[in-house]
């Protein structure tokens, strides 16, 4: 017989603190850069526009409101930018892997110059902000390198597809890297910058609310845990829409993470780089730092937990002198057709607006959506609108459709009816797996004390089955991208509520 202490989850704030301990990461915006905390919405109040979500398009979407004369409320979970927003690596560019022979084949060329345009004037109105309101954040103009490592086509057609559209673009196979590239598409005046700080001064004159969970949106009230906002105009700025029964984009994207490490003792790169072939890495400096950012994939597929470690390997092999000094994760939302959602939520919802979808784009879509969503708002054509809007639909988008609507229902069924070969002694410590106990599916983490953790292993968003990240100690939807702490506590939408808890005595015996 075996006997195992349990840890139940009685207390939100010290699992918070607990989730810092086990993940132990922390990118090097959070450590360069502290953001003073806002006020929770304790009472009810009334504005022209509610922006539910504070991370950089929330914020931004809000400073352009206010700057055209809209009382604007800003709703946040739980910190400002520290939601995805603090893990980018902050380029600001209109370079967006192959994207512009996608656009031109299958938008035709007017939208895709949309597209061009909007990304380009966006790096120039990050400037302007940066300029009009002395931030202090690191940003420069500098190029933006897109390279393969192989032969590759597909570099070429992008090259003639962007020149086409008007972006000042050559190639090349000279760069900054440490390893030679066989060819690389740069696009020239592109830009980086230290998100956190940036966000810290456009904060500073926003009406902001933080630790105001939004858990209801009926037409024009919003409601939180504690008091409603009442607005004209509502914008959804949450990363994932959080609302299901609108706009089904639950339908239309999925989510996919990466690992980012920074180093000291890496070289000057010259430039930012994206790589086009698969697996391949992204990179830019800041200050004495190497960012390096790879070993993607489909959020929920990490079980076996070794990226950071291949990552490390890669990056001991290019600057073999180097020292770490961060590491992190980010996730990003994958449209069908590779372009964001920016615009109405959805018809039946005339006063609420949406930006999603971003890709691996966040800072120059964040950007995009504050110009569209404002001038919609304030009544004004955007040039640029068209391209982003969400209700677009092509038949040529059906089968990727399919493909995402296949990713869901493959999350909602993997596994369902089928009992759960691993029992307590199959787990090891630091790890986790899903088990059968008393007739359910139960998500089981050992630590490295021995104690065991179990929750219920459905998602709380729409009920698919959770798989474990063993980097990151915590359970994951492989459907959706939602997150939960190994103790259950919700980490990233679209879910709302944490996981149900396993309630038992403090000692079982298996």
């Amino acid at each position: 017989m075996l006997f195992f202490s349990f840890v139940l989850y009685n207390n939100q704030c010290a699992i918070h603190n607990n989730i810092g301990d086990i993940m132990n990461t922390n990118s090097v915006w959070e450590k360069s850069t502290e953001i003073p905390k806002h006020k929770t919405l304790t009472k009810d109040i009334k504005a022209d526009v509610c922006v539910i979500g504070g991370g950089m398009a929330g914020l931004l979407i809000a400073y352009k409101l206010q700057e055209k004369g809209f009382d604007t409320v800003v709703l946040e979970a739980k910190r400002i930018g520290r939601g995805q927003t603090k893990n980018t690596t902050a380029k600001i560019t209109a370079q967006h892997g192959l994207k512009y022979t996608n656009l031109v084949n299958h938008f035709g060329e007017t939208k895709a110059e949309q597209y061009a345009k909007a990304n380009l004037f966006a790096i120039d109105e990050y400037e302007k902000i940066i300029k009009m309101n002395n931030i202090d954040c690191d940003f420069c103009r500098l190029p933006s390198y897109l390279y393969s490592l192989e032969e590759n086509n597909n570099l070429i057609e992008e090259y003639e597809n962007a020149s086409k559209l008007g972006i000042d673009c050559y190639l090349t196979d000279k760069t900054g890297l440490p390893f030679k590239v066989r060819q690389a598409l740069v696009f020239t005046r592109q830009a980086q910058f230290n998100p956190l700080n940036f966000l810290k001064v456009i904060a500073e004159k926003l009406n902001i609310f933080e630790n105001s969970m939004v858990i209801d949106v009926n037409k024009n009230v919003v409601k939180t845990e504690k008091a409603c906002v009442e607005a004209k105009h509502i914008v959804f700025a949450t990363h994932y829409p959080i609302v299901n029964t609108r706009g089904m984009y639950f339908a239309r994207m999925h989510q996919s993470r990466a690992y980012g490490i920074a180093v000291e003792g890496g070289k000057s790169l010259e430039g930012i780089y994206y790589s086009e072939d698969e697996g391949g890495l992204s990179l830019r400096n800041y200050k004495n730092y190497t960012i390096i950012v790879g070993e993607g994939h489909i959020t929920g597929d990490n079980k076996k937990g070794d990226k950071f470690f291949r990552l490390r390997q890669r990056i001991q092999q290019m600057f073999p002198e180097s020292i770490e000094i961060a590491h992190w994760s980010a996730q990003d939302t994958m449209p069908i057709d590779g372009v964001p959602y920016i615009g109405k939520y959805c018809i039946t919802t005339p006063d609420w607006y949406v930006a999603t979808g971003f890709g691996k784009w966040g800072m120059s879509s964040s950007m995009v959506s504050a110009m569209i969503i404002s001038d919609m708002i304030s009544g004004k054509d955007n040039p640029y609108s068209k391209v982003f809007a969400p209700a677009r639909f092509k038949s040529s988008s059906a089968d990727n459709l399919c493909k995402m609507g296949g990713k869901a229902i493959k999350g909602i069924s993997k596994e369902f009816f089928s009992v759960p070969k691993e029992k307590f002694d199959d787990i090891k410590r630091g790890q986790a797996g899903i088990i059968q106990y008393n007739g359910e599916k139960v998500g089981v983490y050992k630590d490295h004390n021995d104690n065991i953790y179990m929750v219920d292993v459905m998602c709380t968003h729409m009920g698919c089955q959770l798989e474990w990240n063993g980097d990151e100690k915590c359970w994951e939807c492989p459907c959706h991208g939602s997150r939960f702490s190994y103790m259950g506590e919700l980490i990233d939408n679209p879910a709302q509520r944490h996981l149900n808890n396993i309630s038992e005595k403090e000692k079982i015996t298996v």
